[in-house]
């Protein structure tokens, strides 16, 4: 009787969770870029602060905006297929990139075996409630992610950094050379995304493949 009592319980506590826990196909997320840094590097914090990233899902797509004064560059993924598409637009040029399945895995392979552990630590955003977390890489590097259970993208693979998240990000801290760069969610909408943002444009910038691109960097 006592073991039936046990797992009756713990069925109920997993029907909560699950109850508690939205897994979707099309998400719009918007996040806002804070930026601190040393006393050298003032006119690249400045340039930086206040840029946006947006984030729309939809099934197996993905396209990621971000937006700063100095540059913008759109990454458009495709899951399924492994390909992806990157729009940059710096000092008056407009490139477009193709990368394959190979590129895209190069491009992402620092974070194979990232691993997150829970702490104690909570707080709200955007309404949700969020736990913090430690993210490791492979290479020792970490940094923390504030992330809600309430939200389960059902494509992984738009953001390699939060594959192996058990939830969505919504706050996290990410440190590039002498620049700390937060990225804090300010708006959250799950309404369906038009499949037109997945469009590519037809004329206007400049086509190089992946390893042409790294050759120009």
């Amino acid at each position: 009787m006592k073991k039936y009592i046990v797992l009756l319980a713990l069925n109920t506590v997993l029907l909560l969770t699950a109850a508690g826990q939205k897994r979707v196909s099309e998400l719009t997320l918007v996040y806002d870029a804070a930026i601190s840094s040393g006393s050298k590097e003032p006119k690249m914090a400045d340039a930086l602060d206040g840029a946006t990233t947006t984030v729309y899902l939809k099934g197996p797509m993905s396209r990621t905006e971000m937006v700063s004064a100095l540059f913008s560059s759109t990454t458009i993924h495709d899951s399924k297929a492994g390909t992806s598409v990157v729009l940059r637009e710096v000092s008056g040029q407009k490139l477009l990139i193709r990368m394959t399945a190979d590129n895209w895995a190069e491009k992402n392979k620092r974070y194979t075996g990232m691993t997150f552990t829970d702490t104690k630590e909570t707080k709200v955003i955007a309404g949700y409630n969020c736990t913090k977390a430690e993210a490791k890489l492979a290479d020792g590097t970490t940094f923390t992610v504030y992330y809600t259970a309430d939200i389960i993208p059902e494509n992984k693979d738009y953001d390699s950094q939060f594959k192996n998240l058990n939830g969505l990000p919504l706050e996290y801290e990410l440190v590039q050379g002498k620049l700390t760069i937060k990225y804090t969610v300010s708006r959250i909408n799950l309404n369906p995304v038009p499949a037109s943002r997945f469009d590519l444009p037809k004329s206007g910038y400049r086509e190089l493949t992946y390893d042409e691109s790294k050759r120009m960097n």
